[in-house]
């Protein structure tokens, strides 16, 4: 029986289904990945030279700018197939909850409600000095197409300056959305990996965790990313393209 069958039949079967997905699916809608290459001003840096507290510090216009773009493109992309199939699977009375390692919104605006964000979320500033969250009207709507030096919003509360709400290199995720997604991966039926690396920890080792718990994990995935179990099933493919396949399969078993 194909491997595709396979994990239709699985996910069939199962009540709680948890998709753990990474920057391949948001790729599909047009965001890319660190490892694209990046335009106009952004060309002459690194991700690993825009995204940390240090830089921010040093250059804080430099960096607010460079979100500000991540944001716009973020805002023009739109759900593709994969996101709308994780959300219709619960039109088949299965509760479906979303971990992602992407800061973009496209689970939500796929019809998503039950996300958890491991690495922030571009819609969601905080200040870099009481880090209190704060509300999107203190944050400006247009940038320039080759990005733009803006300065930072202020905090109405403490006066620092307002930084993306997302986990930079060298920080720790936020302590609630790991205990949250420990306890979706540990108590599913089904845990689909979509669209990982894998070498990004401790995100990385959420799969594993499943296996652990006696989960079934389907990994779809262009490359090869098993790691080797029994209960693994690996679909090597295009997200946009094997998940609406998965849907349709267990629609028609229904």
């Amino acid at each position: 029986m194909p491997d595709i069958e396979l994990a239709a039949q699985a996910l069939a079967s199962a009540h709680k289904i948890v998709c753990f997905s990474g920057a391949g699916i948001s790729a599909e809608s047009g965001i890319p990945t660190y490892r694209d290459k990046m335009t106009g001003l952004w060309e002459r840096y690194s991700p690993q030279e825009l995204e940390t507290a240090k830089a921010f510090r040093e250059n804080p216009k430099l960096i607010w700018g460079w979100y500000l773009w991540r944001r716009k493109q973020a805002a023009q992309a739109q759900p593709n197939a994969a996101h709308l199939a994780l959300h219709n699977m619960v039109s088949l009375g299965k509760k479906v909850s979303v971990i992602t390692q992407n800061i973009d919104d496209l689970h939500e605006r796929a019809g998503s409600q039950d996300v958890v964000h491991l690495h922030g979320n571009l819609n969601t500033p905080k200040c870099f000095a009481c880090h209190r969250p704060a509300g999107m009207a203190q944050v400006e709507d247009i940038v320039p197409e080759e990005g733009a030096l803006i300065d930072p919003p202020r905090c109405g509360r403490c006066g620092g300056r307002l930084r993306p709400g997302v986990v930079w290199y060298g920080e720790n995720l936020p302590k609630d959305a790991w205990k949250s997604a420990m306890s979706l991966v540990k108590d599913c039926d089904v845990l689909i990996s979509v669209g990982t690396s894998g070498v990004v920890f401790p995100a990385a080792k959420l799969p594993d965790i499943a296996l652990s718990a006696g989960s079934t994990v389907i990994h779809v995935n262009t490359l090869d990313v098993g790691l080797g179990n029994s209960n693994e099933l690996m679909l090597i493919g295009r997200a946009s393209e094997v998940l609406p396949q998965l849907f349709a399969a267990m629609a028609s078993g229904a």
